[in-house]
């Protein structure tokens, strides 16, 4: 077992119908016991990501997309910022979604997503994602309907179904060659308070703080058992999610960066080889210029 593996493991859920959020602490420092432990495993698990990502560019076959949800300041921003320090800008892209545009709301939940998904060799990044129309959607009845969906289907069947078209969604992507890998960033409401205070106190951070945030923290349970329920139903062998402990964003960090790389030293990355014919290109280029140095 890696360190990556060892560390990343215990926050995985691979069988979502056993999974209860109460058996997952938001505190948690797992083996780690100071950020100065925690920044020693990210600065390792940076220098893996470059070499492996590297190496996924090259190889050209499979795409990694990472999704990250969770509650305002569990720390998503911080944590991808953070993380992906090291990786190479052309292999890589992070996408935002806020609430859906009229085009966006002219097409089918997943449409928006699909227009963002990695192209091979690429990591793609997700900050929330289709998720939300499991997450917001539920916990405010009123958003749906302005999705237009026909009465007819809107019956007591349609998170059943929503879940099942993500779960199809996703094992579609890992069918054809693109890697699944989803972060809960499981924040206390206790943390959350703190972090929204530590944005009213602080200038250089009062930007980060909106009115809307503080209204959305009224909905806190009801949002609890949204998560619980998305992640019971949408968490399989193929694309998992990952509970991340967020209270300690140090903490946090060193998860996400363990798990991205446990996943691609999963995939058995490697540069590729030269066939003869390429190899006799090789010798010829090597050829010219050795001649081409002699003018």
């Amino acid at each position: 077992m890696s360190w990556a593996n060892k560390l990343a493991k215990p926050f995985r859920v691979d069988d979502g119908k056993k999974f209860r959020l109460k058996d997952f602490d938001p505190g948690d420092t797992g083996p780690l016991h100071s950020k100065e432990q925690a920044g020693e495993v990210l600065e390792r698990g940076i220098v893996s990501m470059t070499e492996l990502q590297d190496k996924l560019y090259a190889q050209d076959r499979s795409a990694l997309l990472l999704i990250f949800q969770g509650m305002d300041a569990a720390g998503k921003d911080g944590a991808i910022k953070h993380v992906m320090t090291g990786v190479n800008p052309q292999g890589c892209q992070v996408y935002s979604f806020k609430t859906p545009s009229s085009e966006e709301l002219d097409h089918d939940f997943l449409w928006r997503s699909t227009q963002h998904l990695p192209a091979r060799g690429h990591i793609g990044i997700f900050n929330r994602s289709y998720y939300e129309e499991t997450l917001i959607v539920r916990v405010h009845p009123e958003v749906l309907k302005s999705e237009r969906i026909p009465p007819s289907l809107v019956t007591a069947d349609f998170w059943k179904h929503r879940f099942e078209d993500i779960n199809s969604f996703e094992r579609y992507l890992a069918r054809n060659g693109t890697v699944v890998r989803k972060f809960f960033l499981n924040l206390s409401k206790k943390e959350q308070k703190r972090r929204f205070e530590e944005r009213l106190d602080n200038p250089a951070k009062n930007w980060k703080f909106s009115a809307a945030d503080i209204r959305e923290r009224g909905y806190w349970q009801n949002y609890m058992n949204a998560f619980e329920e998305t992640i019971r139903h949408t968490s399989t062998g193929h694309a998992p999610w990952y509970v991340v402990p967020a209270d300690n964003k140090w903490f946090t960090r060193a998860v996400v960066a363990a798990v991205i790389v446990d996943t691609l030293e999963d995939l058995k990355l490697a540069y590729p080889k030269v066939d003869a014919a390429q190899r006799k290109q090789l010798q010829s280029a090597r050829a010219l210029l050795k001649k081409g140095s002699k003018k």
